[in-house]
């Protein structure tokens, strides 16, 4: 019997491994099966005598356990998932379970660079799967795992590549927002500060680019965080306008966004302004496009008159887009200086171009000059000395047409709009007066615009003058 079981003992052991003969709960090596025969024998055996004719032991020795009855080794032993902190393995059961039953696996791990083979579990489970946990990044190693039976643990399956613990990756990406979408407007001096948020695992790293080059550090600060990017301009000038794009890199993936920045100030004024030319109540003006426009668009310019006897400025049109315009409505007798201001998103411009020449609005001269102390007869059929003039008026500004005439005895005065009588219309008012005619339309609209005639009749004669009105509609409107 002793023969026997070493020599099976003897073929069985180089193929366990010291882990399993720590783990596996195996049954009585033989050694100890040996030396528990020895002591109960009452005779002694000769010294050459052979161990198989000694006379039996007392105690019945156990089976020896033979290659049928150790399990094979488990199959497909695959890498199912690594996180930064735990893997999972999974296995499917040996081809051969032995005649013994099967008790479970055992898995073990050899980290890089050691030896020793450690059990992840210290008694076989009957599992397929398994999850290492609470592993450390950076971490290398080996897995293996065996078949248990009460025979003992079968050769081991071996992971054919290490497993390496390291932070999960996750691809860049930038979340730009909804405000910054669209072109970011900052008046010069004040403070810029973008905050973009970002994801990625682990911390990717973030670059800023202005125009395509870097950003000036003296001017320009960047703080990155593990979740988003600031950039910060405590003080913006014009030359920080731009596009500013945000670069995020991991592992060879990245992500690009862009916002466009537009620092402005207030314009400068219209570079010149003249007086181009004054008749009746209006006067008409020209001026030139500002050479600095606040690096933004204009919005339009407002126009002001100021009479000189008060000296005080009135708005006449605000956001004015043409460079030419005629003021109606103004007083006779009065002289009037007129100035242009630029406007853009920062408004007004800090000066206004202003006409160095006044406006004056001549009073009709409807004194007669008399020659002589000829005796005459001063029955005379109706002249007008004055003619009526051209009018171009704005929308809703009440307008006046004037002429002077002269006649003896006193003419009756007749208003007409092509052709046709308006006498008695309550859109118009006429007033006579020592010879002067006015017709006053109030709040002229388009349909106001036509050829207006002024005529003069008494018992000597007839005699009419005529101009044209036309009502234009500002750009604003």
């Amino acid at each position: 019997v002793m023969e026997k079981t070493t020599s099976e003992a003897s073929a069985c052991g180089p193929e366990e491994t010291a882990s399993e003969s720590a783990n596996v709960p195996a049954t009585e090596p033989p050694g100890e099966v040996a030396a528990s025969e020895s002591p109960g024998e009452e005779q002694t055996p000769k010294p050459q005598e052979p161990a198989s004719q000694a006379p039996a032991a007392p105690v019945a020795a156990k089976p020896v356990p033979t290659s049928e009855d150790i399990p094979s080794a488990p199959l497909m032993l695959t890498l199912e998932d690594v996180t930064h902190s735990s893997v999972t393995v999974s296995w499917e059961p040996p081809e051969r379970l032995g005649r013994l039953s099967l008790q479970g696996y055992v898995l073990e791990l050899c980290r890089e660079g050691a030896s020793e083979w450690v059990p992840v579990n210290a008694r076989p489970m009957m599992v397929t799967q398994q999850t290492v946990r609470n592993l450390a990044l950076g971490d290398k190693f080996l897995l293996r795992v065996s078949a248990v039976s009460s025979a003992g643990a079968s050769p081991p399956a071996v992971l054919e590549q290490p497993v390496h613990i390291q932070e999960t990756v996750e691809a860049p990406k930038i979340r730009v927002p909804r405000h910054l979408r669209q072109t970011y407007v900052r008046q010069v001096g004040e403070a810029v500060n973008l905050q973009i948020p970002f994801q990625g695992k682990p911390k990717p790293q973030a670059s800023w680019t202005h125009n395509g080059h870097a950003l000036d550090s003296q001017r320009v600060s960047v703080r990155t965080g593990d979740h988003d990017s600031i950039l910060f301009i405590r003080s913006a000038q014009r030359s920080d306008s731009g596009r500013y794009e945000l670069t995020v890199q991991l592992e060879g993936l990245e992500a690009k966004a862009a916002i466009d920045i537009l620092v402005i100030e207030k314009p400068g004024a219209p570079s010149s302004i003249r007086l181009l030319d004054v008749w009746g109540c209006n006067a008409a003006l020209e001026w030139t496009p500002p050479k600095d426009t606040g690096n933004t668009e204009l919005l339009g310019y407002t126009v002001q008159k100021a009479d000189k006897k008060t000296g005080q400025w009135f708005t006449v049109l605000e956001r004015y887009h043409s460079t030419t315009c005629t003021i109606s409505d103004l007083i006779i007798g009065n002289s009037y200086s007129f100035r242009v201001f630029s406007e853009n998103l920062c408004g007004l411009s800090a000066s206004a171009a202003v006409t160095k020449e006044l406006a004056r609005i001549q009073k009709a001269d409807i004194a007669a000059k008399p020659k002589g102390f000829i005796e005459r007869d001063f029955l005379e059929a109706p002249s007008f000395t004055q003619p009526l003039a051209d009018h171009t008026s704005t929308p809703g500004y009440s307008t006046q047409l004037f002429c002077s005439v002269r006649a003896s005895p006193k003419p009756k005065i007749i208003w007409m709009k092509n052709n046709m009588e308006i006498q008695g219309n309550p859109r118009y008012r006429t007033l006579s007066d020592q010879g002067i005619c006015t017709l006053e339309i109030r709040k002229p609209s388009s349909f106001d615009s036509g050829v207006y005639t002024c005529k003069a009749v008494n018992v000597l004669g007839e005699a009419s003058v005529d101009c044209r009105l036309e009502v234009k509609a500002s750009a604003t409107h």
